[in-house]
């Protein structure tokens, strides 16, 4: 069986002294480089305990740390979760509790919150070529399940039963090998790595997809939009990103009095977790003066399962055609679609994950007995095989009998030239739901309620219209820039009537 770490051995037989990533701490090593930097890595877990089929937990920010971090485990033959550092101590107990890894490693150099967890968990230094990361020792308890497993990622906002989804050596390097393949990516190229290496976008579609391809990735802890914005006018020449950092990045530059970003080398951008509006995408198009790309891909996908190819001016805002020997099909008799065209997405392909570990009930609920994931996406599929994803069924407001789409409602908010972006959710009340609109905007440059009242009026049927409008400065959000619609209610409740 091809591993994932199979991946950088081949790149250091093919170009042992190109640049395979560089950070802000200021490593900067070449494949060779970083395959030494991980051979001294897997020692130390050996050292410590560490079996094949073990667990080894990362609490991480993203550096080149992190990253010799992966391959070390895997080249143990154990079995990596990456999970943020700045996620609570709660949180990272009910991981531990769960998984039992048997040892955790934390990038304390880049990350307070890491060296935080660190000394909650008694770690000690360790120092290498890798540099310096802090260990905390568990026990060691090889699962025989996890044999051809390489990743287990924990997913954002579960409650209940823990969600470790399970991801295979192939499924990992099918879904590299695409979002490799959709970006041309190659030798020549930078790529932004401000994405999590802990969520599957940052881990798969650009750290272990420019592994495949030889790619240097310039890898960020944190996002900001002054970084994206310094990275894309100083080499960078791709930008995989989830559409709040492209706002935040717009905002930014016209703060500094520019209308586009005008890079020397960038040359593709993507946009993913999020349907695109046709204005907005005509308004990235034109900020960026290149297409704006667009795809679908979730944790239990090994991140992408489609992703368009578009020209510059496209008016295609599906996520595009399926990736290679992936399979798609609607469910029009799922709650949420129409029951003639739309209805829940359901994937099938390699990629898809192996089940949730330690959790065969909702393991039974996502994959059915001929492979389908059920994603819990409200979608559908044209005549061209193109995939829309309509909204998340879980989010799906009924307002009066009628169906409103989130995005439908946020893709009209954001077309107003002051608002940053947008968030929509249902409140349920008096037998019914509400739609609350809560809207980022700028202290400098910002319409009242009674504009954005009147600019939707245009653009939306009453049903879909907002009851409350919230005006903020900033939305709560996940480290990888996702919009955390559970917690807008409580955020802003004494905003809420």
């Amino acid at each position: 069986m091809k591993r994932v770490e199979d991946l950088l051995k081949d790149r250091v037989a093919a170009a042992p002294d190109s640049t395979a990533v560089s950070d802000s701490s200021g490593a900067r090593w070449s494949f060779a480089e970083l395959d030494s930097a991980s051979d001294d890595l897997a020692d130390c877990l050996r050292d410590a305990g560490v079996q094949p089929n073990d667990r080894v937990l990362l609490l991480v920010e993203n550096c080149a740390a992190a990253v010799a971090a992966l391959h070390a485990s895997w080249k143990v033959g154990a079995v990596v979760i990456p999970f943020n550092a700045r996620q609570t101590e709660a949180e990272v107990a009910r991981v531990v509790k769960h998984a039992t890894p048997a040892v955790v490693l934390m990038t304390a150099h880049v990350s307070a919150d890491a060296a935080a967890h660190g000394t909650r968990m008694g770690a000690k230094e360790i120092t290498g070529a890798f540099g310096s990361l802090l260990l905390a020792k568990g026990t060691s308890d090889p699962d025989p399940i996890l044999h051809d497993v390489a990743v287990l990622l924990y997913t954002t906002g579960t409650t209940g039963d823990p969600k470790g989804v399970m991801l295979t050596h192939s499924g990992i390097r099918f879904g590299a090998a695409a979002s490799s393949d959709i970006r041309k990516m190659s030798p020549e190229d930078i790529v932004y790595g401000a994405l999590p290496i802990s969520h599957v976008f940052g881990l798969i579609s650009v750290l272990t997809a420019a592994c495949h391809a030889g790619t240097h990735v310039l890898i960020e802890p944190r996002f900001t939009a002054q970084k994206l914005y310094d990275a894309a006018m100083n080499g960078v020449t791709i930008i995989p990103a989830v559409p709040q950092m492209h706002a935040l990045v717009m905002q930014y530059t016209k703060e500094q009095g520019m209308e586009k970003l005008n890079s020397p080398t960038l040359r593709y951008v993507s946009s993913g977790g999020a349907p695109l509006d046709p204005a907005w995408k005509r308004k990235a198009e034109a900020f960026y003066e290149l297409p704006l790309q667009n795809g679908f891909g979730m944790t239990e996908t090994s991140s992408g399962a489609s992703g368009t190819m578009n020209t510059i001016g496209s008016p295609d805002v599906s996520v595009g055609p399926l990736t290679p020997d992936t399979e798609a099909r609607i469910d029009v008799d799922a709650t949420g679609g129409n029951g003639v065209d739309e209805g829940e997405v359901l994937v099938r392909g390699p990629h898809v994950m192996k089940g949730y570990y330690r959790n065969e009930a909702e393991t039974a609920k996502a994959l059915d007995a001929d492979g389908w994931l059920h994603t819990g996406d409200l979608g559908k599929i044209d005549d061209e095989g193109r995939l829309y994803i309509l909204g998340r069924s879980k989010e799906l407001i009924i307002h009066g009998g009628f169906n409103v789409y989130p995005p439908e409602v946020e893709a009209a908010l954001n077309d107003h030239p002051q608002v940053i972006q947008s968030a929509v959710v249902g409140r349920t009340k008096e037998g019914d739901e509400e739609v609350l609109a809560f809207v980022q905007v700028s202290d400098n440059d910002r319409p009242t309620v009674e504009e954005l009242r009147a600019f939707i009026k245009e653009r939306l049927t009453g049903y879909k219209r907002p009851k409350h409008i919230v005006l903020t400065t900033a939305l709560p959000a996940a480290p990888t820039g996702k919009l955390l619609k559970h917690k807008m209610i409580a955020t802003f409740a004494d905003e809420l009537p």
